[in-house]
Formats: structure tokens, sequence, C-alpha cells
């Protein structure tokens, strides 16, 4: 028989106990930062032909510059004492093409990043002996010191993006199935939702649509032309068959054309007809389904998805599949220090983005050299990183996310850095939200939950929980069409 104990002190060495921050911030720092660089790859400026192209970013070791100029290593225990910011300095590769010249690449600074205690860029990782520099050998890591003080990001729980979820509303005195998706692309977050309404007619809704759409006006600005296949794509079963007749009938266009300038009409009112056309293509391509694509070649995958959106709805009315539960474990995403940091280091970035093209047109009307080094501030991003740092006010209007650790003891600590988050309202009933669920089987401690408006909404792992990572989506794309799954026609 195995011996319980074994396990446990095998388990439980310092490291483990926050290895989920620790490793979503390693993360971050290795794909993160260049994952949001990608994003941008150049700088438009608006002047012809002239452009900064964007490359490598690379983030050094945590180092302090004293007052006579002179720098050195920082250590947690010395940024502590000193009331300091543990943070390490960023470089990013540059090329600045002045009118169609191409300038030297260079590597500026762009700011200071918080770095987080016994992570890969931490100076006390790898060292075996931590005492030698300050600090308790009994430490996890896992925070970060913000102008001396130790603060941890709260894992936060949330519903899961880019997934359908069916659910019943009340609507018009009757209930109402709704089919809802929260479309996530690079810290964009689209909420579509297909819902059943009087006279079996499906709607559609997505940002930028001021009032919903018919289901079968949006399918036909996808480019999906006739009639019968709109029916096929969404189901073969002819109950359904006979709901999508009802809603084809009274479709109000007829062709794509008419579709796009139907949407057109009502996101651009009063304007010309090639702005409206213009205004709607952009909303169909940025606002609808953006975790699909943003291109113009994925309106058939959309139009994919949205027919097993309408075909949910449709089967949820008939009986043919229950609600989904919000609060199953399934559907269900936890955002990790990596995941927030992201979400903070893009905000800042397109900040520091805004500036430089501003210093650089003015560098550029005064007849000065377009520098990159001479036209970066790096106050602009290191000021919108640690401001939420240092508040807890995240991007979103989430307020609470960085936190004060609890140092009363080492228990206290351990159960600070292990807290995970619900963004629902404190003030709100949520019985059901608050409840303890049988998917938190070995995930959530059962019993580690305060008294009073936080029940059930801040919540523990269990001792043994693992966060798993998501994988590539394009790997298991590819692995999908190596064992005969056809890629789907126009898209």
């Amino acid at each position: 028989m195995l011996d319980r104990r074994v396990l446990a002190r095998a388990y439980f060495t310092h490291e483990r106990l926050v290895k989920h921050q620790i490793d979503s911030y390693n993360r971050f720092i290795e794909e993160g930062l260049q994952r949001v660089i990608d994003e941008q790859k150049i700088i438009e400026l608006d002047i012809e032909d002239t452009y900064v192209k964007l490359g490598e970013i690379r983030v050094e070791k945590p180092r302090v510059k004293e007052a006579d100029g002179t720098e050195h290593l920082l250590y947690p225990a010395e940024a502590r004492l000193r009331n300091l910011t543990y943070a390490s300095p960023i470089y990013l590769k540059c090329q600045v093409v002045d009118e169609g010249a191409l300038q030297q690449e260079e590597w500026v600074r762009i700011g200071e990043l918080p770095v987080m205690v016994k992570s890969k860029i931490c100076n006390l990782y790898g060292v075996e002996d931590t005492s030698v520099y300050g600090e308790d050998p009994f430490d996890p890591g896992g925070y970060f010191i913000i102008n001396g003080s130790e603060r941890a990001l709260m894992t936060l729980e949330d519903l899961a993006p880019n997934k359908i979820l069916l659910e019943r509303e009340e609507k018009y005195g009757e209930p109402v199935e709704i089919a809802k998706c929260f479309s996530q692309r690079s810290g964009y977050r689209a909420l579509v939702v297909v819902e059943r309404s009087r006279n079996n007619i499906l709607e559609v809704t997505f940002p930028q649509i001021p009032k919903p759409i018919q289901f079968v006006v949006m399918m036909k600005a996808l480019g999906v032309e006739t009639d019968q296949e709109i029916v096929e794509l969404v189901s073969d079963d002819p109950e359904i068959m006979k709901f999508m007749l009802e809603n084809v009938e009274v479709a109000e266009v007829e062709t794509t054309e008419e579709a796009i300038d139907y949407i057109g009409r009502r996101v651009a009112p009063g304007q010309s007809r090639e702005y409206r056309l213009e205004r709607a293509n952009l909303v169909i391509d940025q606002y609808f389904l953006p975790h699909i694509g943003i291109e113009k070649e994925a309106r058939r995958a959309k139009a994919f998805f949205l027919a097993r959106m309408a075909e949910a709805v449709l089967e949820l009315t008939l009986g043919y599949r229950r609600e989904d539960d919000k609060d199953h474990y399934a559907n269900k995403r936890l955002k990790l220090a990596g995941d927030l940091m992201e979400e903070i280091f893009r905000v800042a970035f397109l900040r520091l983005i805004k500036d430089v093209k501003y210093q650089l047109e003015r560098a550029k009307v005064r007849g000065r050299s377009l520098r990159m080094s001479t036209s970066v501030r790096s106050d602009v991003l290191t000021d919108r990183i640690m401001h939420p740092m240092a508040t807890g006010n995240w991007v979103g209007g989430r307020t609470g996310v960085s936190q004060l650790i609890d140092r009363h003891n080492y228990i206290s600590v351990l159960s600070h850095l292990r807290r995970v988050i619900s963004p629902l309202s404190r003030s709100q009933p949520h019985f059901e939200a608050r409840d303890l669920h049988p998917t938190q089987w070995g995930r959530i401690c059962p019993s580690e939950t305060p008294e009073g408006p936080n029940c059930g909404l801040v919540k523990n792992f269990a001792q043994y929980a693992e966060v798993s990572v998501g994988v590539n989506e394009k790997e298991i794309i590819k692995l999908l069409y190596s064992i005969g799954v056809e890629p789907i026609r126009g898209g």
C-alpha cells in the first residue's frame, strides 16, 4: 500500500504550491510578450512610405539605477527594504523605414516590467540557498514587489470563451431559448447571441449592431446565398427544418448584396451607400465571431459556426438537449498571473505605440532624423503597467485583481497565492454560483471560503489541484485534417 505521507512530502515542495502562477508568468515572458508585439508588427505613421518595423522583444534581469548613475542587480530583499519596485528593463528590436529608406536596426528600452519572485527572470532563479540574499528559505515566490509592497495577482474564474452556451431567459412573459458565445481574439471580447424571438424567428445580436437582426439576413451577409443551403447548414432534422422554413419565408432580403446593405443601413444610417457597405463589411469581419478570423475568407467558417448556434437553440426548444450549466467547471476558464499580465501589457503597449507615432511625426515635421531611441518615452509603458499592479484596478473595470499579500503566517501566504475569485457581484444573491458544485471535486477546496457577502465567490484551490494549459489550436486543426476531416469549402 502506498504511504500517503511519502506522496505528500514529494508533492508539497515550496515550488509546487504556487507552481501554477510561476509557470503562467514564465509562459508570458517566453510567448505572451512576443505575441502582443506580433499582433502589431508595424507602427504606421501618417507619412507616405514611413513606418516602424517591430521585431524581437527581450527582458533582462531586475536591476536598480542609483543616484550616481551606477547600476547593479536588484534582489527582492533589497526591493522590500528600500521601497523599490522589483522590475526588469524590456528591450524591443525596431527598424524605422523613412520614406522607403531602411534605417539601421536598433534595440530600444521601451519600459520596465514587474518581475514575479522565483520566476525565470528573477535573480533568485536557480539559487539553492536563498537565505544568502536575505530571503526566507521557505518562501514560495509567485508574487510581485511594487514600491516595497508584496502584491499577488488573484486567479480569476470566468466563463469559457469561444464556446456555445445555451440558456433560457424570461422575455415577453414567456421563456426564450438563447445561445451565447463570448468570441475572444487578442484581448478583444465580443458577445454573440442567437435567440428565438416571437413566432419562432431566430435573431442575432453582436457588438456594433444597435438592434437584433434576422438569422437568415446574417447568413446571407456571410455569403450563404440560397435558402435551401441555409436550411441544410443548420440541420437535416425534419422538426428543425420546419422552424427554419418559417425563418426563410419572412426573410427581409434575398441576396448577399442586399443583406450587406441592410446591415450597412443599421450600422451607418443616413450615410452614402459606399460608406454603408464599407462599414457593414468592417463590422462583419472585425466584430462578428472574431475568434474564427477577421479576414473576408473566414466568412464561410463563421456561417458554419452561426448555423451550429441556431441548431443548438432549436434543439433546446424541441427538448432534444438541456440548458448548459454555467457553474459546471468544464464551462469555466481560469486567468492566471501570466494571462492578466498579458492583458495590461497589451493595453500599455498600444498606448506606447500612439505616443511613439506622435513623437516620430513631430520629429519629421521639424526636419529631425527619425530615431526610435529618441522617440520612445519609456515611462509611458511603465506607468500603464505599474498603476494596475499597485492599485488592483485592472483593464475592463475589474477591481481587486492585485492584492497585498496576507503575511500573518505561512499558511495564510500560501492560501492567498492559491485563491480563485469569481467576477460576479458580491451584492447580488447568485445562490447557484455560490453553491458547491460536483465538478469542483479535486479542483476547489470545499471548506475554505469566507463568511458573508464573499461566500462561495472567493474560493481556493484544493491541495492537489493542478492548472492545465490550453493547446495550440493550429496543431489540433492540422491533426483533424490529417485523419480525413475535410476543410470548409471557401473558408
